[in-house]
C-alpha cells in the first residue's frame, strides 16, 4: 500500500510540476508583452448587447440582492438580465419580481416543468424565452444567483468577443471569516487554477472548461450548438458550464481565459461569491463536479483531437480526480500503519523497520513535491487575497484533502445512479450574499 501510494503521489506530483513550468516559461516568455489592463484593450466602436442568464432554483435568500447590485454595478449600456425559475418556487419568483420593480432590464422567465430539473434545462429555457422575445442580442453570458459581479466585466467582454468566441475571467471566492478551513480552501484552489492553470490551458491551446459563471459566448456560437443539438445546453449533463467549453472548441469555437485588471495596480477583473461554509455543503457541490467531469465527462465527452496532445493532457487531469483520491486514501492508510508499526516497535522493543531505498528515494522525492506544491499554493493565495490569508494555505490544503475523500464516494454513488438510468437533477446548495459590498 506505502509503494502504491507513493508511485501514484510521485507521478502527480510530476504533473503538477509540468504545469508549474510550462507557467513559468509563459510568464518569461511574455515578460514585459501582453496587455495587462483594461484600458489597453482596444474598445468595439458599438457596444455590444449582452443577455445575461442567471438560473435560479430556490435562490429567494440571494437573488434579490444579487439583481439590485448587478444592476446598480454593470458599467455598460446595454444588457438585460433574464432569471430563469420554476413554478412550484413561489419564493424566488417574488423575490425577482420585487427586484425588478419594474426594471426593464430585468426579465422573469418561468418554465413549465416544476424544479429541479437541471441547471442546463433551466438556461435553456432562458434561451428559449430569448429567442421568443426576438431581441436583437450580441453575447450571453452566464451568472449564478450568488455572484457578485465586476462593474467592468462586460467592457472587458466587449474588448475581447471580436477575437474569441467566448471569454472566460477569474472566479475568487469571497473569504468567510466564519469558516476559514472549508468556505478558505476553495480561495487557494481558484486562486492557484484560475491564476495558473486555465492560463496554461490557454497557453496550450486546450479545450477551456468554463466556471459557469463569469463567462460570455457570442450568440452565434451557441446558435451554431443549438441547430446541431436543438439546444445550446445539453439538459442531462450534471457540469453544463464545463462540458460547454468543451462542446464549443470541438465546435470550433474556442474561448479564452481573460486575466485582466481595469487599471494599473487594481483589482482583476472577476466575479466573487461565497462558497460552501460546511463539510456536508462543500463534499455535495465537489462530489457534483466530480461525478460531471471525471467521471460521466469521460463517457459524455470522449476525447478532443487524436494529435492535440496539449488537450489530452488537460482531459486527462481533469479525469485524474477519483484515481488521486484512492491514491490519497491509501496514503493516508499506510500513514496510520507506519504510525502504529513505529508505536509497537517503541513499545515492545525490536528494531524499526526501514523502508527499501528505492522506496525512500521516492519518499524523499514526494516530501519534495509536496513543500513545492505548498510553496505555489501559498503564493497564489497571497496573489489574489494577501498574505493573511496565504498563511491558512497549507493547512487548507489538508482540509481539501478530506472533503475530496468524502466527496468521492458520493460521486461514485451518484455516478452509478445515472448509469442506473436516474434522471439527472439540481443538487444545489444553499447560498447567502455578503451584506456589504466593497468597491
Amino acid at each position: 500500500m506505502t509503494l502504491f501510494a507513493a508511485a501514484g503521489f510521485l507521478i502527480g506530483g510530476v504533473d503538477d510540476l509540468l504545469v508549474d513550468l510550462v507557467w513559468l516559461v509563459r510568464r518569461a516568455w511574455r515578460r514585459g508583452g501582453g496587455t495587462a489592463t483594461l484600458d489597453e484593450l482596444p474598445a468595439p466602436t458599438t457596444p455590444r448587447r449582452f443577455a445575461i442568464f442567471v438560473p435560479a432554483w430556490d435562490e429567494s435568500a440571494v437573488i434579490g440582492a444579487m439583481l439590485r447590485t448587478t444592476l446598480a454595478r454593470l458599467d455598460h449600456p446595454a444588457f438585460r438580465i433574464f432569471v430563469g425559475c420554476y413554478p412550484n418556487d413561489r419564493a424566488t419568483i417574488d423575490a425577482v419580481a420585487d427586484a425588478a420593480a419594474g426594471d426593464a432590464r430585468v426579465v422573469l422567465v418561468i418554465g413549465e416543468r416544476p424544479g429541479p430539473t437541471t441547471k442546463a434545462d433551466c438556461l435553456n429555457n432562458l434561451w428559449n424565452a430569448l429567442a421568443r422575445a426576438s431581441e436583437p442580442v450580441d453575447a450571453i453570458v452566464l451568472h449564478d444567483a450568488e455572484d457578485v459581479v465586476h462593474p467592468a466585466e462586460l467592457r472587458l467582454f466587449d474588448a475581447l468577443l471580436d477575437a474569441h468566441a467566448a471569454v472566460q475571467i477569474p472566479v475568487l471566492p469571497l473569504p468567510r471569516a466564519e469558516s476559514p478551513l472549508v468556505a478558505g480552501h476553495y480561495s487557494g484552489e481558484f486562486a492557484e487554477a484560475h491564476g495558473k492553470e486555465l492560463v496554461v490551458r490557454t497557453a496550450l491551446k486546450a479545450a477551456l472548461p468554463f466556471a459557469g459563471v463569469g463567462c460570455a459566448i457570442r450568440i452565434e456560437a451557441l446558435a451554431a450548438l443549438a441547430a446541431g443539438h436543438g439546444t445550446p445546453f445539453d439538459a442531462q449533463s450534471v457540469t453544463e458550464d464545463y462540458e460547454l467549453g468543451l462542446r464549443l472548441a470541438a465546435a470550433g469555437h474556442a474561448a479564452h481565459f481573460a486575466r485582466v485588471r481595469e487599471r494599473p495596480g487594481g483589482a482583476v477583473i472577476a466575479v466573487r461569491e461565497y462558497f460552501p461554509a460546511t463539510v456536508n455543503a462543500a463534499v455535495r457541490q465537489k462530489a457534483r463536479w466530480m461525478t460531471g467531469i471525471a467521471l460521466a465527462g469521460w463517457d459524455r465527452l470522449g476525447w478532443g483531437r487524436a494529435l492535440d496532445l496539449g488537450d489530452h493532457w488537460m482531459r486527462l487531469r481533469d479525469r485524474r480526480a477519483t484515481l488521486a483520491v484512492i491514491v490519497l486514501a491509501a496514503g493516508y492508510a499506510a500513514l496510520v500503519g507506519w504510525g502504529l508499526s513505529l508505536a509497537g516497535h517503541a513499545l515492545f522493543g525490536g528494531a524499526t523497520p526501514e523502508p527499501p531505498a528505492p522506496l525512500q528515494a521516492i519518499l524523499a522525492a514526494n516530501l519534495a513535491l509536496l513543500l513545492w506544491r505548498a510553496m505555489w499554493r501559498t503564493a497564489f493565495t497571497a496573489r489574489s487575497y494577501g498574505w493573511r490569508e496565504a498563511c491558512w494555505a497549507p493547512s487548507r490544503m489538508v482540509v481539501g484533502n478530506f472533503i475530496a475523500l468524502l466527496a468521492a464516494r458520493r460521486a461514485v454513488m451518484r455516478y452509478a445512479g445515472l448509469l442506473a438510468g436516474r434522471a439527472p437533477q439540481w443538487d444545489k446548495t444553499a447560498h447567502a450574499y455578503p451584506a456589504e459590498i466593497v468597491p
